[in-house]
C-alpha cells in the first residue's frame, strides 16, 4: 500500500489550507523571546489580543495512548533514556543498505523491521501493519523518537486520568453496542464491499484519531498540523488525509443533533489564554471504530470531547482533552501531550488506497473466492 507522505516529500497543499490562509485576517505578531537575550518569553498575540497558535506543529511521540504496564504517570529519566536509545538502534537498523545478494525471504515472509532485543510499543504497531510479509519499510516510518515530557518529566502514557492511564471499561450499553457491531461485521468478509474496508484504507480518516477529536498521534508518520486563526474561527489542518477542522469561536449552540459530521461540530471560546473547544455530533462510522489506537470504542451519539490548547513556550502547545460519554464509558477520561513547533512546510498527503488500490483489492478478493470455489468442485 503506497502513500505519499509527509514533510519534504509530495506536492504543495492546495484546497483547505490555501483557502484558510488566504482568508486569514490575523497576521503573526512577534513576541519578546527568551533565549540568548535573557528576556522572559511572552506569549505572542494576535491583533485581537488572543494567544497566537498559528504555524506548523507536530504531536509525534513514542509514548502510548494507554499505559502498558503497572506503575505511575511518570517514567524515571533512566527508563526514558533507555527507550529513546532503543529507538535510535531501530532507526539505524532500518537505515542499513539493502544487500543486493541477499536470498529471497522465506515463504510467508519474515520480519526485518527491528534489531534483536525487546520491542517497543511502536515497533509492534509497525509490524502489525504488515505482519511477516511486511508493510512499510523504515524509509516510510516517522513516528517520532522521544517520549512525552511535561515540565521536563517523562510520561508513561498520554492518558492521565483515570490514574491507571487506561481508557475506562465499557458500560453494559457500550458492551452491547460493541457486540452488535462485531456480530454485524462477522456476516461479511473484510473485502466483500468497499464500505467494509477501514476508514484509513478508504482514505477517509487517518489511522486511529489524528484529526480527532481528540487529536492523537498515529505512531506511523505525518503527525503534523497547521493552525490558522481569524477573529471568528480557528482552522486545524491535519497532514494525514489533509483533513481540516473548523472551530467556530463563540457560537451559541451546536448544529442539530441529527446532522453528523466527520470530526464533529466544534465550538470554541477563550478562557484566559487557553482555547477551549467542545465537539459533539460526530459521524457514527467514525465513532464505531474500536481498534487499539482508537479512543472511540464504538461510542454513542452522545460522545463529547472538551479540548484545551495553551501556548506554554515559543515552540510548545500543551494539548489536553477530556472524553465524556456516559452511554459508553464508566467514567470520563483525560489525556495530555505537547505539540511542538516545526519550521518546515507541510505537503499534500496523497492517499492511494482509496483512490486507486481499493478496486484492485476487491477484485483480488473476488478472484480468491472464485479460485476457492473451483477447488471445492
Amino acid at each position: 500500500m503506497l502513500r505519499t507522505p509527509m514533510l519534504h516529500k509530495g506536492l504543495s497543499l492546495a484546497g483547505a489550507l490555501a483557502l484558510a490562509l488566504s482568508l486569514s485576517a490575523v497576521p503573526f505578531v512577534e513576541a519578546e523571546a527568551q533565549t540568548q537575550s535573557g528576556k522572559k518569553w511572552v506569549v505572542p498575540r494576535t491583533p485581537d489580543g488572543h494567544p497566537d497558535f498559528q504555524g506548523n506543529w507536530t504531536n509525534e511521540t513514542q509514548t502510548p495512548l494507554e499505559r502498558l504496564t503497572g506503575g505511575g504517570l511518570t517514567l524515571t529519566e533512566e527508563q526514558a533514556t533507555a527507550l529513546e536509545r532503543r529507538l535510535e538502534l531501530v532507526a539505524e537498523y532500518r537505515d542499513r543498505p539493502t544487500d543486493p545478494n541477499a536470498p529471497p525471504p522465506s515463504v510467508g515472509g519474515d520480519e526485518r523491521l527491528s534489531p534483536p532485543g525487546e520491542k517497543t510499543f511502536v515497533e509492534r504497531i509497525a509490524e502489525a501493519a504488515g505482519g511477516a510479509v511486511g508493510g512499510y519499510n523504515g524509509f516510510w516510518l516517522d513516528p517520532g523518537n522521544k517520549v512525552i515530557r511535561i515540565d521536563g518529566v517523562p510520561r508513561s502514557s498520554i492518558i492521565i486520568d483515570p490514574p491507571n492511564g487506561r481508557i475506562p471499561p465499557l458500560t453494559p450499553a457500550g458492551q452491547k453496542r460493541i457486540a452488535e457491531l462485531t456480530a454485524l461485521r462477522r456476516q461479511f468478509g473484510q473485502y466483500d464491499h468497499p464500505e467494509l474496508a477501514s476508514l484509513s484504507d478508504r482514505c477517509l480518516t487517518s489511522f486511529g484519531s489524528n484529526a480527532g477529536p481528540p487529536m492523537l498521534p498515529n505512531y506511523f508518520y505525518n503527525n503534523n498540523y497547521t493552525i490558522v486563526q481569524t477573529r471568528d474561527h480557528v482552522m486545524i489542518m491535519t497532514e494525514m488525509i489533509h483533513d481540516a477542522r473548523i472551530v467556530k469561536l463563540n457560537a451559541k449552540k451546536h448544529i442539530p443533533s441529527q446532522i453528523r459530521l466527520w470530526f464533529g461540530d466544534s465550538i470554541g471560546h477563550w478562557e484566559g489564554d487557553t482555547l477551549v473547544i467542545e465537539t459533539t455530533n460526530m459521524h457514527p462510522t467514525q465513532l464505531a471504530q474500536a481498534g487499539g489506537l482508537s479512543p472511540y470504542r464504538g461510542a454513542s451519539e452522545n460522545f463529547k470531547v472538551i479540548e484545551r490548547l495553551t501556548r506554554t513556550g515559543p515552540d510548545t502547545l500543551l494539548y489536553r482533552f477530556t472524553v465524556e460519554d456516559p452511554d459508553t464509558f464508566t467514567a470520563p477520561f483525560t489525556g495530555e501531550l505537547p505539540f511542538h513547533r516545526i519550521d518546515e512546510q507541510i505537503h499534500e498527503y496523497a492517499c492511494h488506497e482509496g483512490n486507486y488500490a481499493l478496486p484492485g483489492i476487491l477484485a483480488g478478493a473476488r478472484a480468491a473466492e472464485a479460485q476457492a470455489a473451483a477447488e471445492k468442485k
